[in-house]
C-alpha cells in the first residue's frame, strides 16, 4: 500500500530506541525524510543518516528551548510531528512517595515536551496546507495504576490536549491523533533497571515474573512489539489513507483495557 510519504518531512521524538527508533524506521521505509530527536542519537540512528533520510538531533526536550532548535533542524517544509518522548518509572512507595520534583519531571517529558514541541511545529505544518501530528500517550490515560500514577496524569493530559487541539487545527488540515500503546517489548518495561526490575525488587519477585503477569493480564498474551506500533504510526501519517482521522485515539494494548 502506498501511503504517499515520498519525499514528506518528519520529526520524530525520543528515536533512538524502542518505539522511537521503530517509527524512525518505518517512515524512512516509506520515503519519507526524519529529523530524529533524542538525547543520544546512538549508533543506529547514525549509521540510518548515511543515506541523508535520517538527520539526528542530540538535544534535551525537557528543555523549553529545545523544540525550536529541533524544528529549525526539519528546514523549510514540515509534513509530521509525532510526539513520542517520555519515559515512566515504577512509583514502589505509593503516592505519599512521589515528591513534587518527581511530579514535575514525570509532566515535563511525558506532556510539556510534546505541547512545546507542536506549539514550535504547528507555524510549519499550517504554512504547508496541513500535515499530521501524532501523539503516543498509553492506556494509562484512561486505565491509570496506582504504580505509574504521575506518568498516567501526565498521558491524560496529553490525550486531553491532542483532542482539543484537533478542533482548532482539523479546519486548516492538521489531522491530531494519539496512540495508546499498553506494555510493549521495550527497555522502559524490560531493560536494566526498568520496570520490571524496579518493581521485581520492590516486591521480593523476579523480574520476568513481573513480565509474566503483565503478559498474563492481556488476551494476546504478549506484549506488543515497537513495529506494531510504528506501522500505526506510519498510517496516521498518510493523509491520502485517512485523511479524515482525527481527533481520535488508538490502542494497540493486546486487548488489555476492557470494554466497560
Amino acid at each position: 500500500m502506498d501511503l504517499g510519504l515520498e519525499g514528506r518531512v518528519a520529526i520524530v521524538t525520543g528515536a533512538s530506541r524502542g518505539i522511537g527508533l521503530a517509527v524512525v524506521q518505518a517512515l524512512v521505509a516509506e520515503g519519507a525524510r526524519v529529523v530524529a530527536a533524542a538525547r543520544r542519537p546512538g549508533a543506529v540512528l547514525e549509521a540510518l543518516a548515511a543515506d541523508g533520510r535520517v538527520v539526528p538531533v542530540a538535544l534535551d526536550l525537557t528543555a523549553p528551548d529545545a523544540p525550536d532548535r529541533l524544528v529549525a533542524a526539519a528546514g523549510d517544509r514540515l509534513d509530521v510531528l509525532v510526539n513520542n518522548v517520555g519515559g515512566v518509572h515504577a512509583r514502589t512507595d505509593g503516592f505519599l512517595g512521589i515528591t513534587d520534583e518527581q511530579w514535575a519531571d514525570s509532566l515535563t517529558l511525558n506532556f510539556l515536551a510534546a505541547v512545546r514541541t507542536t506549539r514550535a511545529a504547528l507555524p510549519a505544518l499550517l504554512a504547508g496546507g496541513g500535515g499530521s501530528i501524532v501523539n503516543i500517550g498509553s492506556v494509562n490515560a484512561v486505565h491509570p495504576d496506582a504504580l505509574v500514577l504521575d506518568y498516567s496524569a501526565a498521558k491524560a493530559a496529553l490525550h486531553a490536549f491532542s483532542k482539543g487541539l484537533s478542533k482548532e487545527v482539523g479546519p486548516a488540515g492538521v489531522r491530531v491523533n494519539t496512540i495508546s500503546p499498553g506494555p510493549v517489548a521495550t527497555d522502559i518495561w524490560l531493560g536494566a533497571g526498568g520496570f520490571a526490575d524496579t518493581v521485581g525488587a520492590a516486591s521480593g519477585g523476579r523480574p520476568e515474573d513481573v513480565v509474566n503477569g503483565a503478559a498474563a493480564a492481556l488476551v494476546t498474551g504478549r506484549f506488543s512489539r515497537p513495529e506494531e506500533v510504528a506501522n500505526l504510526v506510519v498510517l496516521l501519517a498518510s493523509a491520502d489513507r485517512v485523511g479524515n482521522v482525527t481527533g481520535s485515539d488508538f490502542r494497540i494494548d493486546g486487548g488489555y483495557v476492557p470494554t466497560w
